[in-house]
C-alpha cells in the first residue's frame, strides 16, 4: 500500500511508518500547505489532505492530520490550536499551576482518501494528564509534559518505541487500517 501524509512533520511520518506496517509511507514536500482554519481536527486534516490529492501519486492513498492536546482545566483547550500555541510546553504548564485537575487527551485524526476517491476518517484518542514539569527527551510537542494513564512517566520518558505502539496517533492508524480492511 502506498500513502503520502500531506504534512511536512517528519515526526508524524516516523510515527506513522511505525503505526502502519506494510505500507509505503513518504512526505508531500516542497508545499505550503493552506493555514488550518477548521474548527474540529477531522476538518484540518481534510483540508490538508484534500490540498495533497493533486499533488500524489495518483496511485497512492494522501493522508491527512490533525492533532492536538485537550486539558480539561483549560475547558478542552489548546484543542486545535496546539500547534500554534504559543509558548507550547511552558505555557501549558504555566496555565495549570496550582489546578488540582490535571485530566487532558491527546487527539489524533486522520482522513485517508483512496485512489479511487473514496474517504476514510478515523479518531485516535490517549487520555492522561499533564504532568508537573517537562521529562523526557523523545518524542516532540507535548510528549514531555503529558503522562498517559496508568503510567507514571511521560511520553517523552516512554520513549519512541512505545509511542509507536500506544500513542493517539498510532491508535488512529490501527482504526485506520481495520476500517481500510472491512
Amino acid at each position: 500500500m502506498r500513502a503520502v501524509l500531506a504534512s511536512g512533520n517528519r515526526h508524524k511520518l516516523d510515527e506513522l511508518r511505525g503505526a502502519l506496517p506494510g505500507w509505503e509511507l513518504s512526505l508531500v514536500e516542497g508545499v505550503e500547505f493552506p493555514p488550518e482554519e477548521g474548527s474540529t481536527y477531522e476538518a484540518n486534516a481534510r483540508g490538508k489532505a484534500r490540498f495533497a490529492r493533486p499533488l500524489a501519486d495518483p496511485g497512492a492513498w494522501v493522508l491527512g492530520e490533525d492533532s492536538g492536546i485537550e486539558v480539561a482545566a483549560l475547558g478542552g483547550g489548546p484543542g486545535v490550536h496546539s500547534a500554534r500555541y504559543e509558548g507550547w510546553q511552558d505555557r501549558l504548564l504555566r496555565e495549570v499551576e496550582g489546578v488540582e485537575d490535571r485530566s487532558a487527551r491527546y487527539v489524533c485524526a486522520i482522513v485517508a482518501l483512496s485512489p479511487e476517491g473514496k474517504e476514510v476518517v478515523i479518531r485516535g484518542t490517549l487520555a492522561g494528564c499533564v504532568a508537573h514539569e517537562a521529562r523526557g527527551s523523545e518524542g516532540f510537542g507535548y510528549d514531555p509534559v503529558f503522562v498517559p494513564d496508568g503510567e507514571e512517566r511521560t511520553v517523552a520518558e516512554l520513549g519512541n518505541a512505545w509511542k509507536r505502539e500506544h500513542s493517539h496517533r498510532a491508535r488512529a492508524a490501527r482504526a485506520l487500517l481495520e476500517q481500510i480492511a472491512s
